[in-house]
């Protein structure tokens, strides 16, 4: 099964989806499953991991309804208060559902740094484990560190770090996410994914090798075995179409055994979010 390992929907409006400021005109409609659909066959894209792009539990709640009706959607990250008193009662509600897979907390908008670090952010993901839940990691560059800790924390908790944890592509910058990011993947449980590049490029003049020098470091330090690609739709049409993204991967991949790409192209995201064949 080849998956898409990241992707969002939203009903558009300006008071949820501020993020959206100017430039980003593209962004400020309603991207829904009919849309994403016939972008995935000439892909030869079988499933699609849903995660959350608001911070509510009504976002989970909606994805979950789409997973339901479109059987393309295998798996939802959704959205729970990991910092609440009630959080056990919010996973136990929607660890229920078959596809709820994993939980993503917007970290890199928070205004702390340190916020990885609150003992009932802490507290929260140490309940993930009990209901069997994955955890995205969104990041900057800086967050790395506190992530290190974080993950050292939990040993046997799955993590995944969300659109290589957005080094800085348009300056050509390695350093000190490099250096960050190999101490990240020294943790076994901790997986990558391959999204988000093009947002974090030019977005009118990138080129494919812009994206080599990180992708580079990615497979050195995680492997084969612990990498998988997302598109980042619809995010990425910012600066790329979906079949512009995918492409970028599929070149750098050619350098793989076959039985590696099959890995990073849908075994390793089957394997990480347990997703039905």
């Amino acid at each position: 099964m080849k998956v898409d390992a990241h992707q969002h929907f939203w009903i558009y409006n300006p008071r949820e989806y501020g993020w959206m400021g100017s430039g980003m005109g593209i962004l400020k409609r309603d991207y829904l499953p009919p849309d994403l659909a016939p972008l995935l066959k000439p892909a030869a894209i079988d499933g699609t991991v849903a995660v959350q792009a608001r911070q509510c539990l009504e976002e989970s709640h909606w994805l979950l309804e789409l997973a339901d009706q479109y059987p393309f959607i295998k798996a939802v990250v959704g959205w729970v208060d990991l910092c609440s008193p009630r959080v056990d009662e919010q996973l136990s509600i929607f660890a229920r559902h078959a596809k709820f897979r994993g939980v993503r907390h917007i970290v890199h908008d928070e205004p702390d740094d340190q916020f990885m670090r609150r003992e009932d952010f802490v507290r929260g993901i140490g309940r993930l484990a009990n209901y069997g839940l994955t955890y995205d990691l969104l990041l900057f560059p800086r967050q790395l560190p506190v992530a290190c800790e974080l993950v050292k924390r939990f040993p046997k908790q799955p993590f995944v770090v969300d659109h290589l944890a957005k080094p800085l592509i348009k300056a050509r910058e390695l350093s000190p996410w490099e250096a960050h990011i190999r101490r990240l993947a020294t943790f076994p449980t901790v997986f990558c994914k391959i999204s988000g590049m093009v947002t974090e490029a030019d977005w009118q003049h990138w080129k494919s090798a812009d994206f080599t020098p990180y992708l580079d470091v990615i497979f050195e330090c995680f492997g084969p075995k612990r990498v998988m690609v997302g598109s980042d739709w619809p995010v990425c049409t910012l600066a790329a179409r979906h079949d512009e993204v995918m492409q970028i991967v599929a070149d750098f991949l050619k350098k793989l055994s076959m039985n590696e790409q099959v890995a990073v192209w849908g075994e390793n995201a089957q394997r990480f979010y347990g997703l039905a064949d």
